[in-house]
């Protein structure tokens, strides 16, 4: 499963990071990502990274949002962050964690990030 954490409420222009651990899974996760929801829309692609560490943003958050994982070597290979700064209302949303491997999606619970104006 994946556990998520690092979600809250911030004023517009506050910075957040969200974690995801894969716990139980064994293997190397191939592509990692973060997606959000906001009310009345559909869950969209907010950053991707792969195994080899290229990296995919959407171009609403390119250059505020940074994603990174941890040490493809060591315990940390299968968790996956996301630096959010300079955050804008619009980014208010719940935000899900999805790691790829093997054919198989695995997706987080959701942790909730409320930007205020």
């Amino acid at each position: 499963q994946l556990v998520e954490s690092g979600g809250g409420s911030v004023q517009a222009g506050g910075s957040l990071t969200l974690s995801c651990a894969a716990t139980g899974i064994s293997g190397t996760m191939i592509v990692m990502g973060w997606y959000r929801q906001a009310p009345g829309r559909q869950r969209e692609l907010v950053a991707t990274i792969t195994h080899a560490g290229s990296t995919n943003y959407a171009d609403s958050v390119k250059g505020r949002f940074t994603i990174s994982r941890g040490n493809v070597r060591g315990n940390g290979k299968n968790t996956v962050y996301l630096r959010m700064n300079g955050l804008k209302p619009d980014d208010t949303a719940v935000y899900y964690c999805k790691q790829s491997r093997m054919g198989t999606d695995y997706w987080g619970q959701g942790t909730q990030v409320t930007v205020s104006s």
